[in-house]
């Protein structure tokens, strides 16, 4: 309780709460401990300004009223053909208001949504989905029809049905459940079979994880270019329903696309992941001043490592508005960089907010209190997973969860990331971090990107091999890059081989695919 007076102070400060109306401050928390965080937001949200456009996409606009009473008819629906509480029904929907009315609808029912990667091979959405014992299956139309392997018994809902739905839902309403239904989140799956994180609400003060150290305020309009079923896109949709904001919402994402409607639907906040922004950054200084972007307050990136010179290149021509949020599936928010931070420290991951602890420790459990020394990252929030689904967990050390990842901080207290503790290489007795190579070799005027793996090597028993995309048009000379690696960091930092490529197999959410070249 001792950050209660800093939570209410943040949700003032964004508008969620009104110093003066104490009991509509608590009803909400009422609402979302009844009926979990988006439900209980939209609820909220078509209480006290029923008229208020909640989402946008292609096909036109819905106020939150519209999502309160949709998603109630849907919600008959679905229980009249059989789904109640505790069912799983999964979900594979590009971003658009359906699969925010499939997950509402549950939410009323109190069952379990299975968010499921929209790049998933057949065989690979077959598998989870008989892992997770899903009973439906809500989809778009462009998803069918739904591959055969899926057992013939799940009930199949297409999105593009819903309108219909609406119109045939019967008027008894379903019992109210017994508790809300919680969201499970996939894991990236880049380096084994993607597990399910289950998310629920460990506290009414979630938000100000996010509020807390990035100026995200009420009413206003928040474009969502990260997929939905990721984890900064999920909780950005909540967000925004929370703060009563518009959320845009496309079904693809294309640069160009993301700009205009950023300029149309004047947006003061735009999620994304790393490589969304570079493509941005990639239409090129004429095309990005064609669009009137001066609403533009927050351009947060998550999702993957955000390199420094994106991030510095979008504040010359945006001014301080880029974000960068460090996280995982499982421990939701970590750390957060503001504009400030990526100024004076680039590569920096920021700095955790108050709600959120985050701890550095070694291979034998000890927290390391020396500023610059690597270890294994641990966080702790309101907001973190309850496990996976098919049970287990990560690892704990005094009640922080594990990010999987290697990294260090300041003497100021900022935190940075080295790289995955799987890819930590012990090259001729010496520990190696790949990512401290790549964030290097990110600063070459001629690397537009790049990745570096350790491989096996007959005489230092590993080495590194880096990944290099070339800046279009350059003539990387690949000994040249070794150089340059030479110049700063240790020698046994050099990657042994640099191979040229034209791009990084990556997933929906920009993750690069390392087993793919490994």
């Amino acid at each position: 309780m001792s950050h209660l007076p800093h939570c209410v102070r943040v949700l003032h400060r964004a508008g969620v709460v009104a110093a003066h109306r104490p009991d509509r401050a608590l009803r909400s928390l009422v609402e979302v401990r009844a009926w979990g965080p988006l439900l209980g937001s939209v609820l909220r949200a078509a209480r006290h300004h029923p008229e208020a456009t909640a989402v946008v996409d292609e096909t036109g606009s819905r106020t939150y009223a519209d999502l309160r009473e949709r998603s109630a008819a849907v919600a008959r629906a679905l229980h009249a053909a059989g789904v109640g509480a505790d069912h799983v029904v999964a979900v594979l929907c590009r971003n658009h208001r359906g699969p925010v009315e499939a997950m509402l609808a549950c939410a009323r029912l109190g069952a379990r949504v299975l968010l499921l990667n929209t790049g998933f091979a057949a065989p690979q959405l077959a598998d989870v989905v008989r892992r997770e014992r899903v009973a439906a299956l809500v989809h778009d139309a462009d998803f069918g029809p739904v591959p055969a392997e899926v057992p013939p018994a799940v009930a199949r809902f297409r999105t593009d049905d819903f309108d219909a739905l609406v119109g045939s839902a019967p008027d008894r309403e379903p019992p109210r459940p017994a508790r809300p239904g919680s969201v499970v989140l996939l894991t990236s799956g880049t380096t084994g079979t993607p597990k399910g994180a289950q998310r629920e609400l460990r506290s009414p003060f979630a938000a100000v994880d996010f509020l807390d150290r990035v100026p995200l305020r009420s009413r206003e309009v928040t474009l969502i270019a990260a997929p939905v079923f990721h984890g900064i896109g999920f909780a950005h949709l909540v967000l925004g329903m929370a703060l009563g904001s518009t959320v845009v919402l496309t079904r693809r994402f294309d640069a160009r696309r993301t700009v205009e409607l950023a300029a149309r639907h004047r947006a003061t906040a735009l999620m994304l992941v790393p490589t969304m922004l570079r493509r941005i950054l990639d239409l090129g200084l004429l095309e990005l001043e064609s669009h009137d972007l001066s609403a533009l307050r927050v351009v947060l990136s998550s999702g993957a490592d955000l390199p420094a010179p994106p991030a510095a290149e979008a504040t010359r021509r945006s001014g301080d508005v880029v974000y960068d949020l460090y996280g995982s599936t499982e421990v939701a928010v970590a750390t957060v960089a503001t504009p400030e931070d990526l100024r004076e420290a680039p590569g920096t991951v920021g700095r955790p907010p108050r709600t959120c602890r985050v701890g550095v420790y070694d291979e034998q459990g000890r927290r390391i209190t020396e500023p610059g020394v690597v270890g294994r990252i641990f966080v702790g929030s309101g907001l973190r997973f309850s496990g996976y689904s098919g049970g287990g967990g990560k690892d704990t050390v005094d009640g922080l969860v594990s990010t999987g990842d290697l990294g260090h901080f300041d003497r100021h207290g900022r935190w940075f990331v080295v790289g995955q503790e799987d890819d930590m290489i012990v090259s001729g007795g010496e520990n190696v971090y790949p990512g401290e190579v790549e964030n290097l070799l990110a600063t070459h005027y001629q690397v537009r990107e790049s990745v570096v793996l350790g491989v096996p090597d007959p005489e230092f028993g590993q080495r590194l091999r880096a990944f290099v995309v070339p800046v279009p048009g350059a003539r990387v000379d690949p000994e040249e890059l070794k150089l340059f690696v030479r110049d700063r960091p240790a020698r046994h930092k050099v990657p042994r081989e640099v191979v040229l490529v034209t791009s990084l197999p990556r997933n929906a959410t920009g993750k690069v695919l390392r087993r793919a070249l490994r």
